[in-house]
């Protein structure tokens, strides 16, 4: 390999961490705007448990894969807020019954 490819090589492992990083990035604030949620409805102790876990997780330094590679951050931030989101709607069905 000459330098011009290690150049690419460098180039696109740094965008694909940079993408990643901004991808997580915006699933933690999304998750941290559903905290709102949590207090508001009677959310079950395992979903708020998660809601926690999942923040924990990502500023946690030990991870499924190297820290250069945010999908499993993004993948477990994505389940999270999956949960609230589900688990609100639920509580907002069984309010208006």
């Amino acid at each position: 390999m000459d330098r011009t490819e290690v150049g690419w090589l460098v180039a696109a492992v740094v965008v694909v961490a940079v993408v990643t990083a901004v991808l997580a990035v915006r699933m933690l604030l999304k998750l941290v705007r559903a905290r709102r949620v949590l207090k508001e409805t009677g959310m079950p102790l395992s979903t708020k448990a998660m809601f926690w876990g999942s923040i924990i997780y990502l500023v946690c330094p030990v991870d499924l894969l190297p820290d250069p590679i945010y999908l499993d951050d993004v993948g477990v931030l994505m389940l999270a807020l999956r949960s609230v989101h589900a688990a609100a709607a639920r509580a907002r069905r069984g309010r208006e019954v």
